[in-house]
């Protein structure tokens, strides 16, 4: 008997660990820009930073200054633009998307869940989803509409969708695999 009561205990600590190390992981994925670890802390002070950044009025497709360095992916809020960036600073895409009606808050997040094809929660059919954190409730992250259709969403709504253009959601999917560093800037 007290040989199978020892494997019970075991078998619950094990179950307790397994949970603290998930809810610690979910944890993780909502803590404010320069509250979290170190690899997430680095990019904070160029989110901050890039928030009051001066935009290139010449380029308005630059990417802004201030916004962070090495392979990432910088969102602008204020200009609805998105810059891939390569590990040596150098942006490899560039595209406008259409915002849902929830912004994210400015800060460094890292991609945390992804789905290859799911109904957005304004019922669209969407693909090559790339979340990476949540607001006011809403799931927040990037994705393409099956229908190549980047309509305005419903302002009635809370949507958190950050909808691309079938290409260019094609282009994040490929670029912004888990744990991929997303900076949001104004």
């Amino acid at each position: 008997m007290a040989g199978s009561s020892a494997g019970i205990v075991t078998g619950l600590t094990v179950a307790a660990v397994a949970t603290v190390g998930f809810l610690a992981y979910q944890a993780s994925a909502t803590v404010p820009a320069g509250m979290g670890d170190a690899a997430h802390a680095s990019a904070a002070p160029a989110a901050v930073a890039a928030k009051k950044a001066p935009r290139d009025k010449r380029n308005p497709a630059a990417l802004p200054a201030g916004s962070g360095r090495g392979e990432r992916v910088v969102y602008s809020v204020d200009d609805d633009r998105v810059w891939l960036v390569a590990e040596n600073n150098k942006v490899t895409r560039t595209f406008k998307v259409t915002p849902g009606t929830v912004d994210p808050p400015t800060g460094a997040y890292p991609v945390t869940s992804r789905s290859n094809a799911i109904l957005g929660t304004d019922g669209t059919p969407i693909q090559h989803v790339v979340r990476f954190t949540n607001a006011k409730g809403v799931a927040i992250g990037f994705s393409a509409p099956v229908s190549g259709k980047t309509a305005e969403p419903d302002p009635t709504t809370k949507s958190g969708g950050i909808r691309e253009s079938i290409a260019d959601g094609a282009a994040m999917w490929e670029f912004a695999t888990i744990g991929q560093s997303i900076v949001v800037i104004r």
